[in-house]
Order: structure tokens, then sequence, then C-alpha cells
């Protein structure tokens, strides 16, 4: 255009602005006009895009979109929650982080269930999770060498993926099944590659074991059912007798572990035909080797449970005091405890330990165990 005594004036994207200021006249009609043209050609990209995916998937076989699923005619090393499991213990991680972050990142559990798991504060899971992600960022995916030795830390975290689906620290059902199935499904692929191993086969038989009493252990409505009033018709006997192969073959090679002996406790447990015919000597004794091995608290407060078995609720409760200071976060030392003051004819007290241990969890099911038993003895009271 001609240059005259008001300035230059040109053209934008439909829009006059002067050619001094770079300022349509009209602002806002023009940011308007911009505006829906640059969506008029986002709209038409995206239409264009679609209808190639849908070319493309049309052309494509429709087996091709569902990946094969685990079984014995699929090779360990076409596993890629396998492959992410080992990827997630990696050496340069200290043990903790491994479970943590395998917890998260295979598991699925959140970090307030993870933290619980572990008897820490949320906060420094998170912190740990975090720190494990920087620390693994930009490892290669794959399957790593010498992935036996990543072995400990994996059957650890199976172990507790396992044990948050058999028992949910929180939500309205007692039970994950899907993530208790996937930490059997994991360890029966870790069965296959090591046949040999003792504490594989261990974790594997404990898993079923436990598993076997899932049906029988939740009413009608969710509420939970406890191991001594459970229909033991139920139980599903073909994972009762797996897991009793499994763990008595691993005996039988005389190097007993962690695993197997948690294995044979269950396995005493399932054989029982009735509550009064469990074996609790025998029960005992096994936790005696196996706190001798692993003198957790956990371990000492499920021991706690046989001694008051076999000799009778006050010496049961004499151990839970000496666990007391040990114990501090959790409801099961208050469940426990209220059980054996129950059984030693004290209501009173049994009623406020059933109430302490009823406020400590996040489990509805187990809440709802807990306040009907205190709600019980307050009638008797």
């Amino acid at each position: 255009m001609g240059h005259d005594g008001h300035g230059a004036r040109r053209v934008v994207e439909g829009g006059v602005c002067d050619g001094g200021s770079g300022v349509p006249d009209n602002p806002r009609g023009w940011l308007i006009r911009v505006a829906s043209r640059r969506l008029t050609d986002a709209l038409r990209s995206d239409r264009a895009r679609r209808l190639r995916e849908e070319r493309a998937a049309a052309l494509t076989p429709r087996d091709a979109f569902t990946a094969p699923p685990p079984g014995p005619d699929r090779a360990p090393s076409e596993d890629d929650t396998l492959t992410l499991l080992f990827l997630c213990c990696h050496p340069e991680l200290s043990q903790p982080a491994q479970i943590a972050l395998t917890l998260r990142a295979v598991g699925g559990l959140t970090t307030a269930e993870i933290a619980r798991a572990h008897l820490v504060p949320e906060a420094t899971m998170a912190q740990r999770i975090s720190r494990a992600k920087q620390r693994v960022k930009g490892t290669r995916f794959g399957r790593p060498d010498h992935w036996e030795e990543r072995l400990p830390a994996v059957l650890h975290t199976l172990y507790l993926i396992f044990n948050e689906g058999y028992t949910a620290t929180s939500g309205p059902s007692l039970q994950r099944a899907e993530l208790a199935g996937e930490a059997i499904r994991l360890a029966r692929t870790v069965h296959r590659l090591l046949p040999g191993d003792c504490e594989v086969a261990g974790l594997l038989a404990l898993m079923l074991l436990t598993d076997a009493r899932r049906a029988a252990r939740t009413g009608a409505g969710g509420e939970l059912i406890p191991l001594d009033e459970q229909d033991r018709g139920l139980w599903d006997k073909a994972a009762i007798e797996e897991g009793v192969a499994l763990v008595t073959w691993a005996l039988s090679r005389r190097s007993p572990g962690p695993y197997q002996l948690r294995a044979a406790i269950a396995a005493v447990h399932d054989e029982a035909d009735s509550p009064d015919s469990t074996d609790w000597p025998e029960i005992l004794g096994l936790y005696d080797v196996l706190v001798h091995l692993v003198p957790s608290p956990v371990e000492r407060l499920n021991r706690a449970v046989a001694v008051g078995m076999v000799h009778g609720p006050a010496a049961g409760l004499a151990e839970l005091d000496a666990l007391a200071p040990e114990l501090t976060t959790g409801h099961r030392l208050d469940s426990v405890r209220a059980h054996f003051l129950e059984r030693a004819g004290d209501p009173e007290a049994a009623r406020a330990a059933y109430e302490s241990a009823a406020a400590k969890t996040l489990s509805l099911p187990e809440q709802r165990y807990l306040r009907a038993r205190a709600a019980r003895l307050g009638d008797i009271t």
C-alpha cells in the first residue's frame, strides 16, 4: 500500500493493523478470527489422523490386538511383567527400594499401602519410591544378566504383593483376588525358571496353601470369617495338594528357608480336619525355627499366637507385652491381645482391645468384624 501522512497500513491474517504499532484496529475480532482458523486446521489434522488409524486398524488381523496369555507354551522371556519385575529389583537399589518400586510399578499398590506393608510413614515411602525411579531411569528394558542374584528381592516383593491381595490393608473388600492371582502367576513363572530352588518352591507353596482358603474367608455380604469358623469344605483341595507336594519336596532337600517354613505352617492348618485337630505344638516348633531366621516383629507376633494356643492365653499375653514397644503401628497386636483377653475371661479389657484394633485398621471388613466382637462382649458385660 502507499504511504500517506497517517502512516503505513497493511493487512495481517484477515485484520488491518497499524504499521507503526503492529496493533490491529479491532484486536478482539482479529484474535477470534486467528483462533478460529487455527482450530479449524487442528480439527482437520485430527480427523485425517483418525482416518489413517482407522484404515490401518481395518487392515490389521484381529488377533494382533491381543497379547498371548501366559501359559506353559509361552517362554518366560516373553513375559514383560516378569522382565519389569527383575528390572525394578536393580542391584544398584537397596532391597527396601527394590521392593517399594516393584510394588508400585508391577503390583499397582498405592504409596500408602506400601508404607503400611513396611510399617513406615507414607512420606518416607514416597521419597524411597521417587529416589528408586530416578536411580533406574534410562536403564535398558530387558531381561538382565545374572538375574538370579536379584531373586531374594523378587521373592520378597511377590510375597508382599500376595499378602496385600489376600488381605487388603484398606478399602471395602477383604481380599483383592486379582492381585493375589498375579502374585501366584509370577511365582509360577519364577518356579519354571528355577525349578530346583527350594525357596522359590516354598513361596509358591505358601501362596497356594494360603489362597486355598479364599472362598471360605468371607460371607455372602463380604464379612470376614476367621479361620476357626470357616467352612473347610470350601477350601480348594487341589491347591492344597499342590502346595503340600511343593513344600514336602523343598523340605526334603534339608535346607529350610523362611518361605518353606511359612508354607509348612500353612500346610499344618490346611491339613487339619477341624480347628480342634490343628497341631499347634508343631506350628509353634516351626515358628521357633522361623523367628531364628527372620526375627522380625511380625513373625514374632505370629509366634505369640502359637504360644497362646499351646500354653494358654496368659503366656500369649506375656509374649505380646514384650512385643508392644516394637509394634506401635497397625492393628494386629491389639486384635491378638483382644482374642487372648477374651479367652482369659476378661471381656471388658477384650472389648477395649477390639475397639482399639478396629480404630487402627483401614479395612472395612476388618473394622466391622472387630466392632462386632466388641459389641458382643459389651452385651455380656
